[in-house]
C-alpha cells in the first residue's frame, strides 16, 4: 500500500504531462474539448488523511472513501491521543472507533460507557423519561445518563418532581458533535 507521499509523488509526473499537453493543445488550435478533472464527488481514496484533505468536512466517510472502515493509522494515532492501552486488541479498538473529516483533517472518537461520539443533544427541555424519573426520585441530585441520554451536553437534577439543568457539561463543535471526546489525528 502506498503512503500519501508516495501516491503524490507517483501522481505528480502524469499530472505535469496532462497540464503540458493541455497547455500546448490550447495554444496550437482552438478546441471545444473540455478536459475532465476530478471533483470531490468523483474522488475515491483509501487513505483517510488524503480522503479528508480532499473532502474537507463530512460527518462520516462516504462512498468516496474505499479503505478499511477503521484504518490502522487511525487506530494507532487514536491510541496515543485518547490514552488507549497498547494491550487493547486492535479489533476491540476498531469496534469502538468512529472517524470523520473536519476542515480537511481526520478526527476520531472512541466510544465509551459515558463517552458519546454522536451528535450532541443540546436541548434543555426535559424529556418524558426525565420527568418520570423525577416524579419517582424528587430528591435526586442528578439524573443518570441512562435516563437523560449520553449525548446531552447538560448535567440534570430533580428539583422536586421537575427536571432542571444544573450546568452545561460539554460543548459541541461546528458539526454538532460533542467536541470533548474527539481528537484531531495527524498522518505519520
Amino acid at each position: 500500500m502506498m503512503s500519501g507521499k508516495q501516491l503524490l509523488k507517483w501522481m505528480t509526473g502524469p499530472l505535469i504531462v496532462v497540464f503540458l499537453l493541455s497547455a500546448c493543445a490550447s495554444r496550437s488550435a482552438r478546441t471545444d474539448t473540455v478536459v475532465p478533472t476530478a471533483t470531490p464527488e468523483q474522488t475515491q481514496l483509501s487513505d483517510p488523511f488524503l480522503y479528508c484533505a480532499a473532502i474537507g468536512t463530512i460527518d462520516a466517510p462516504d462512498a468516496r472513501y474505499i479503505g478499511p472502515a477503521v484504518p490502522g493509522a487511525v487506530i494507532e494515532s487514536l491510541r496515543k491521543k485518547a490514552g488507549i492501552a497498547d494491550a487493547a486488541p486492535d479489533a476491540a479498538v476498531a469496534a469502538g472507533t468512529v472517524w470523520r473529516c473536519k476542515d480537511g483533517h481526520v478526527w476520531a472518537c472512541f466510544v465509551g460507557a459515558n463517552l458519546p461520539c454522536s451528535k450532541a443533544n443540546t436541548s434543555s427541555t426535559p424529556q418524558p423519561e426525565m420527568i418520570d424519573f423525577c416524579r419517582k426520585n424528587p430528591k435526586a441530585d442528578n439524573i443518570p445518563a441512562a435516563v437523560t441520554g449520553h449525548e446531552t451536553i447538560y448535567d440534570w437534577r430533580c428539583v422536586g418532581s421537575t427536571p432542571r439543568v444544573i450546568k452545561q457539561r460539554f460543548t459541541q463543535d461546528a458539526q454538532g458533535f460533542v467536541s470533548d471526546f474527539w481528537y484531531e489525528l495527524r498522518a505519520r
